[in-house]
C-alpha cells in the first residue's frame, strides 16, 4: 500500500493519547493525513503529536473528555470537517453483573457509545455533502464472546457494531463508508496492567499464540480509512489472531 494513501485528507482520532488510538493517529499521519488527536490527558496528547511529527506527519491536539456530551460537541466544532473519523475512545471497567454500579454502567455507555454516536452525528453531514468519507469504529471481539465480568463492556461494543451496520446503510448512497475493527487481546500498557495474568492467558489461547500490537490494529484502520477498501462498508473486521475462529 502506498505510504501516502491519505494525502490531503483530515482525520480525527478519539482516545489517541496512548495505546491503540496513538498508534492509529501516527499511522494515518504517516499515510499523509493531517491528524487531530483528542483525549483527556494533555501531556500524553502532546506526546502523540510529537510522535506524529517525528514520523514526518502533521498533528494537532485538542483536549476533550468524551464522557461529557458538551466536550463531544465542542470537539466537533473545533475540528470542523473531516475526511476520516476514528471512534476509538473507550473504557473497560470489568465487573460481575450483581456488582455492577449504575454510575459505571452509565459511564461505559457514555464513553463507548454515546460519544461515537453524537460525534458522528455532528461530523457526518459534511461527509454526506461532499459525498466522501470514512468512519471507523473501534469495537472488540468482546461484542461476540461471552465473559462473566464484561457484560456491560461487551454490550457497549455490540451496540457500536450495530451502529456501524445502521450507518453504513444510512450514509452509503452518499459514498460515506462505515466499518468496525474488532481487536482481540492487544498489548497496551492499560490492558496488561488492568488484566494482568488474565491478559497472558487470553493471549496464549489465541490461535496465533500471541497478543497483537497496537500498530497491527492501526494497519487495519488505515486500510478501512483509505480507498484501498472503497467497496467495504458495514463490515466488522476482526483483528484477533484467529480468536473468533476458534
Amino acid at each position: 500500500m502506498s505510504t501516502k494513501t491519505l494525502a490531503n485528507q483530515k482525520a480525527l482520532v478519539t482516545g489517541a493519547t496512548s495505546g491503540i488510538g496513538r498508534a492509529i493517529a501516527v499511522k494515518l499521519a504517516e499515510a499523509g493525513a493531517t491528524v487531530y488527536v483528542t483525549g483527556r490527558r494533555a501531556e500524553l496528547g502532546k506526546e502523540t503529536v510529537e510522535l506524529i511529527e517525528k514520523a514526518g506527519g502533521t498533528g494537532h491536539y485538542i483536549v476533550a473528555d468524551v464522557e461529557k456530551i458538551e466536550d463531544v460537541r465542542r470537539l466537533a466544532e473545533e475540528v470542523g470537517e473531516v475526511d476520516v473519523l476514528v471512534n476509538n475512545a473507550g473504557i473497560f471497567p470489568f465487573s460481575t453483573t450483581p456488582e455492577q454500579t449504575l454510575d459505571v454502567y452509565q459511564q461505559v455507555f457514555d464513553v463507548n457509545v454515546r460519544a461515537a454516536y453524537f460525534l458522528t452525528a455532528a461530523l457526518v453531514p459534511a461527509m454526506v455533502a461532499k459525498k466522501r468519507g470514512a468512519i471507523v469504529n473501534i469495537s472488540s471481539i468482546g461484542a461476540d464472546v461471552g465473559n462473566p465480568i464484561t457484560s456491560v463492556y461487551s454490550a457497549s461494543k455490540a451496540a457500536l457494531d450495530a451502529l456501524t451496520r445502521s450507518w453504513a446503510i444510512e450514509f452509503g448512497a452518499h459514498n460515506v463508508r462505515v466499518n468496525s475493527v474488532a481487536p482481540g487481546p492487544i498489548r497496551t500498557e492499560t490492558a496488561v496492567v488492568q488484566a494482568g495474568e488474565v491478559f497472558d492467558q487470553i493471549s496464549a489461547s489465541v490461535p496465533m499464540t500471541r497478543a497483537g500490537e497496537p500498530e497491527e490494529i492501526a494497519e487495519v484502520v488505515l486500510f478501512l480509512a483509505s480507498d484501498q477498501s472503497s467497496y467495504v462498508s458495514g463490515a466488522v473486521l476482526a483483528a484477533d489472531g484467529g480468536y473468533l475462529a476458534s
